[in-house]
């Protein structure tokens, strides 16, 4: 599985959508169920799917699907893997 597979995962399993839903559109101000605690266990998936820490800079400021992708790009996790 790929880096964006892992990744996609994470949201569809979550937010219970499908892959298809995924795209810039999809913001803590467009999905009515991202909510805090939601936040927080997409934040704590992820750093246990890619083994990594966050810094609370990009905890904050991960508040969408594509910007979640140019945070962990940060964290050496690539996604040119498609």
């Amino acid at each position: 599985m790929n880096n964006r597979m892992k990744y996609n995962k994470v949201f569809t399993t979550l937010f219970n959508i499908n892959d298809s839903q995924l795209n810039e559109d999809f913001t803590f101000n467009n999905v009515e169920n991202w909510d805090s605690i939601v936040h927080l266990s997409l934040i704590t998936e992820l750093e246990y799917t890619f083994n990594i820490m966050f810094e609370t800079e990009d905890i904050l400021s991960f508040g969408s699907y594509e910007n979640g992708m140019r945070i962990l790009e940060k964290y050496e996790i690539s996604f040119n893997d498609v």
